[in-house]
């Protein structure tokens, strides 16, 4: 038997088995659940081409919480995608991109794959925790979130994701191993150790704790085929919060023949009495490029993770919300690479219809010269409509 199958069929057994025990000593098990159901339509206008792209997500969530035993909680995660429309038509092997999954264990499938749609489901969340006084663990598929920034996070080794993609608000997890120490409320010691599909290896151990109001963080470890050292901090500056944080990566490989790369953001924020917020954020790529970066084939060539979050040397970013009453806010934010000129905006506005049911309008425009960072990707224009339960 292929061993990552073996793994996963004694990951089940050994959730079948905690559930089973757990119904036995207690009677029955405490389950929770939420979820919600989207429709999100879609149009795309390439700047290539004079065809209009127009294309449908459906989409299902379900998060189920079990408690089977003091301090012992089981998270499952499952989304139900059926993704339609001429994008998928027109786009080369969209199926088989859209359903690959990027952990250790394949826990997506695609249930069906015609030339205008493809219908699957995926495990995003698999994992059992336990905690105690001062220490916890957690094994299985699950979110790792190490950044402390909101848009690009060099210190989220495990599992980053773009902020681009506002449709996944749970955002990927990780196949992991997630012990934590607790020192006292504001330190404690973290290990975390993940393998991808291509059984490549993520570790870290991370050091937080707080100094002068300010929390700080410290790690160092290895991601893929690199050594990785890194840190960060958020606190506030009179009324304002600021953030930042730095990743340094170096090859394993030829330890001693690279410089290697340094990745670091900064992050600002302020929010107004009159519910008006401002957030801006500076990202810094020591490998990065300073003529036309390339951005959509440096994305399909090389992915999106803590190392590449922009094939820029420089980057800034800012966002402006507003919450015009209880139940509309409007966000405009803005991204631009200051060495080749290009620049994205994304206008949203979202509504609440009633406490279930919400609506978002909201547009992906991107400007700049061919093989720039953004001047590639064309217009984007989205509807979308969500109930959650």
């Amino acid at each position: 038997m292929n061993h990552k199958f073996k793994i996963q069929n004694d990951l089940l057994l050994l959730f079948s088995i905690v559930l089973f025990w757990s119904g036995s000593f207690y009677g029955q098990s405490i389950f929770e659940y939420k979820g919600y159901l989207t429709n999100m339509e879609s149009v795309w206008l390439k700047n290539d081409s004079d065809v209009m792209l127009l294309s449908g997500t459906a989409q299902n969530r379900f998060d189920f919480f079990i408690y089977p035993m003091n301090n012992t909680t089981i998270n499952i995660g499952l989304r139900n995608i059926i993704e339609y429309g001429n994008t998928v038509s027109l786009t080369p092997g969209y199926a088989k991109f859209i359903t690959r999954d990027n952990g250790y264990l394949n826990l997506t499938k695609s249930w069906k794959e015609k030339n205008s749609y493809v219908l699957y489901s995926s495990i995003d969340r698999l994992n059992l925790f336990y905690s105690t006084n001062n220490f916890e663990i957690q094994l299985g598929r699950q979110r790792i979130n190490w950044g402390v920034n909101l848009v690009w996070t060099p210190n989220d080794i495990f599992n980053s994701s773009s902020y681009l993609n506002f449709d996944y608000e749970e955002k990927p997890g990780s196949d992991a191993v997630r012990g934590q120490y607790y020192f006292s409320y504001s330190s404690s010691l973290e290990y975390v150790y993940k393998l991808d599909f291509l059984e490549r290896i993520t570790s870290s151990l991370m050091y937080r704790f707080n100094v002068l109001n300010y929390d700080v963080q410290t790690f160092v470890g290895m991601m893929e085929e690199d050594y990785v050292f890194g840190g960060g901090w958020s606190g506030n500056i009179l009324s304002s919060n600021v953030s930042g944080e730095l990743t340094y990566f170096r090859d394993k490989e030829n330890f001693a023949d690279t410089t290697g790369q340094l990745v670091a953001s900064l992050g600002w924020t302020y929010t107004f009495a009159s519910d008006f917020y401002v957030h801006a954020e500076f990202l810094y790529n020591s490998t990065g490029k300073t003529g036309k970066a390339g951005g959509l084939s440096n994305l399909l060539s090389n992915g999106y993770n803590a190392k590449n979050l922009s094939p820029a040397k420089y980057s800034l970013f800012g966002e402006i919300a507003y919450q015009l009453n209880p139940l509309v806010r409007l966000d405009f934010s803005g991204i631009l690479n200051p060495s080749d000129k290009s620049f994205y905006l994304g206008p949203f506005a979202s509504f609440s219809i009633s406490q279930t049911i919400d609506m978002l309008f909201a547009g992906q425009f991107f400007f700049g010269d061919t093989k720039t960072e953004w001047g590639d990707y064309g217009t984007f224009y989205y509807l979308r409509l969500k109930w959650s339960f």
